[in-house]
């Protein structure tokens, strides 16, 4: 299965190998992890999603990205729980015949996971626990695709 929701760390050195095929002549990833406030003391951030909507939702992220982009294969692994400063919380892998089409095509499921993915994240600090709003800057992302977001307010 393509989506992979974990509540335990990730296997990187597993999951890259997943995109491995004699017709695969490049693999392209993106490794998010979680970063410190910018004034920081950023504890801890907390990752809540609804199991089954989720997948679903990466699901037709993918389903969309594949025949755009070309793509021989494509998945996306995902933290969700209490995660640490440092730690991976998104890896994304596309692997094509081609490096422009799986460089494209994870950075197309990165700009698309930022808006579209049902995740909700709290951050915990020096002041306390606050959810994460929607970025401008993640919708003008999403944009450069063609598809307008509009969650940032």
């Amino acid at each position: 299965m393509p989506v992979h929701i974990c509540s335990q760390p990730l296997d990187l050195n597993a999951a890259w190998r997943h995109g491995l095929a004699a017709e695969v002549g490049a693999i392209a990833s993106f490794l998010g992890v979680v970063r410190d406030l910018p004034e920081g003391g950023l504890q801890a951030l907390e990752l809540e999603h609804y199991p089954g909507m989720t997948e679903a939702a990466i699901q037709a992220m993918i389903d969309q990205a594949v025949p755009r982009f070309g793509l021989q294969h494509a998945e996306v692994w995902h933290r969700v729980g209490r995660l640490e400063v440092g730690e991976p919380i998104v890896y994304v892998l596309t692997a094509s015949a081609h490096r422009q089409a799986a460089l494209d095509g994870c950075a197309f499921l990165i700009d698309y996971l930022k808006t579209q993915a049902p995740f909700w994240k709290k951050e915990h600090g020096p002041a306390g626990a606050r959810w994460v709003d929607a970025r401008e800057a993640d919708d003008a992302a999403l944009a450069r695709w063609g598809i307008h977001a509009g969650n940032a307010t």
